[in-house]
């Protein structure tokens, strides 16, 4: 039977209230972690009012070395 392992990363956003995310740096990020093996199962943001995001959390899995 197939095991994982899972790992999450938060990325801060920029801005004054925040919701700003450099996406080329967001990209280079996930694919770093895509050669390591790892793939993006969920992203989501933290909400701090009105709809601003202070962080955007996202969930790696891969299958675990046995």
């Amino acid at each position: 039977m197939e095991q994982w392992e899972y790992k999450t990363m938060k990325y801060k956003t920029g801005g004054f209230m925040g919701g700003k995310v450099d996406t080329e740096e967001f990209e280079q990020e996930l694919n770093e972690h895509g050669m390591n093996g790892w793939e993006l199962v969920s992203c989501f943001d933290t909400s701090i009012s009105q709809g601003a995001s202070k962080d955007v959390i996202v969930v790696f899995k891969r299958s675990r070395q046995l």
